[in-house]
């Protein structure tokens, strides 16, 4: 099975199965490392950190036969607390990591993130076999820690609840070379009822708009031609400081920066996404005009249970001024199904605003109560009739998706190359990666042509669209466009 095709479970389970004699690499450093992942973009920027502060203290990462073979020295777990089920995957996961701590006393095994955030203590207590605990707001932490476990024998906790620096002044091994995370903020000042993220992560917190500049800079002088700005409510940026202007000066202050080709930001909150925002993504040619716009729910009256600071209405009429002022946007959303005291009624209101919003895609959810949020203790709707819906609105999404996708056809689509496509067939000639405004787009290449490479830019004709992903096959004999731009 394909490594990328894998489940976390099935990734867990291979890692945790008997290894084969495996070879030592020539440099181990201090050790070698492997952080596995769960959850959203933070948490995969977070892994980034995780991965520099190692890599500064000696440690040296996994290659990809040494992961198979599990001849590592140390599995990171990054963990995610958004959903019911996270402390259950969390501890699966580590479970079948204790038996090769059994084969190989000497592996250390450490989790981080929101969960440990949340559940410090006891994940020690009831996984004596991990050695090091440590929280979202001090990865640098981990080296100390580790070195500790190893002296004294025994679990070692460090959680704090206060940010004493940003995560950003960390060193970092960033995952890709063409395509970087630049944080801008973290942590949260909403207090929607549903959501455990304000405190695994804390209040919202700015960075120095200079300092932002500088990382960009330094991504771009470090190969990289994309850059996505990262806070949980990403255009809320500045107003800590009373300048509601910030997020948008920071967007045309990207456009600025020589080099920088695409950049892209996620998450923004509807109720702050005004119209110098809209504007400036306009305006700004390299900002790309691709944005995630959670939804939550169509009914006001869930919105409010919710403690949404917006209303529906509201909500259609900025997803229509962005669309005035940039038709060719894809908007996608998150929606929750279910969420306490939802009626027929309030589904139905969710339904007609996703039929007139039209997105892109949905990341679409059933209600998750998270242990000392508000909702959890509201009373809950039963299983089956929030699965029902569930399939209701997935199955009318897909539909709108593919709808979208099909208007594609036909038309140039510029892609920036970020890999190989049809690893399952070697004599596959294609490439794959993202259009402008964040579509897949697999591209096969001409005859006689040469392959691009990763960070190239493809302008190619659609031929086809599939249900989440564009296919361009174009046939320069009959007109149809296939250029490469290094």
């Amino acid at each position: 099975m394909n490594e990328d095709m894998m489940t976390e479970a099935e990734r867990a389970s291979k890692l945790a199965e008997p290894a084969g004699d495996a070879v030592a690499a020539p440099n181990r450093g201090k050790g070698v490392y492997y952080v596995h992942t769960l959850g959203c973009q933070m948490n995969v920027h977070d892994s980034e950190r995780i991965a520099g502060v190692l890599e500064s203290d000696g440690y040296v990462p996994a290659t990809e036969e040494q992961v198979i073979d599990k001849d590592i020295d140390l599995i990171v777990m990054n963990t995610c607390a958004v959903r019911e089920n996270a402390a259950e995957r969390m501890y699966g996961t580590i479970g079948l990591w204790a038996r090769m701590k059994r084969e190989r006393p000497n592996l250390q095994i450490a989790v981080g993130g929101c969960m440990a955030q949340l559940d410090r203590q006891k994940i020690a207590k009831k996984a004596p076999w991990v050695d090091a605990v440590f929280g979202t707001k001090n990865i640098g932490s981990l080296p100390r820690l580790l070195d500790q476990a190893r002296m004294v024998g025994e679990p070692q906790v460090d959680v704090v609840d206060r940010l004493d620096y940003f995560p950003s002044q960390l060193p970092t091994a960033r995952a890709s070379r063409v395509s970087s995370w630049v944080s801008i903020s973290i942590g949260c000042n909403n207090t929607c009822t549903f959501c455990i993220v304000p405190t695994t992560r804390g209040k919202e917190h700015d960075r120095r708009l200079g300092d932002i500049l500088a990382e960009i800079r330094q991504c771009v002088d470090n190969g990289a031609k994309e850059v996505t700005l990262l806070g949980q409510n990403v255009n809320s940026f500045g107003y800590g400081i009373g300048d509601r202007y910030a997020f948008s000066k920071l967007l045309r202050a990207c456009g600025e920066i020589e080099g920088l080709e695409r950049v892209r930001f996620t998450s923004p909150h509807p109720a702050a996404f005004t119209d110098d925002v809209i504007a400036a993504m306009a305006e700004t040619p390299n900002i790309m005009h691709q944005l995630h716009f959670p939804l939550q729910s169509g009914s006001d009256r869930i919105l409010r249970a919710m403690r949404r600071s917006y209303r529906s209405a509201k909500f259609l009429d900025i997803l229509g001024r962005i669309r005035e002022a940039m038709p060719d946007a894809q908007i996608s959303t998150d929606i929750i199904v279910g969420f306490p005291g939802e009626t027929d009624e309030d589904f139905e209101e969710t339904m007609r605003v996703v039929r007139e919003a039209r997105f892109s895609s949905a990341f679409t959810f059933e209600y998750s109560p998270r242990p000392g949020t508000p909702a959890a203790a509201m009373e809950q709707v039963p299983h089956d009739v929030v699965q029902e819906r569930f399939e209701r609105l997935v199955a009318l999404q897909e539909q709108i998706t593919a709808e979208e996708l099909a208007k594609f056809e036909g038309r140039d689509v510029e892609v920036m190359i970020t890999g190989a496509a049809g690893k399952k067939d070697s004599s596959t000639h294609r490439v794959t990666g993202r259009e402008k405004t964040g579509v897949l787009v697999h591209i096969g290449v001409p005859e006689g042509e040469t392959m691009p490479e990763v960070g190239d830019f493809v302008t190619a004709t659609v031929t086809h669209a599939g249900r989440h992903n564009l296919i361009a096959d174009p046939n320069p004999a009959e007109g149809q466009t296939y250029h490469v731009r290094h």
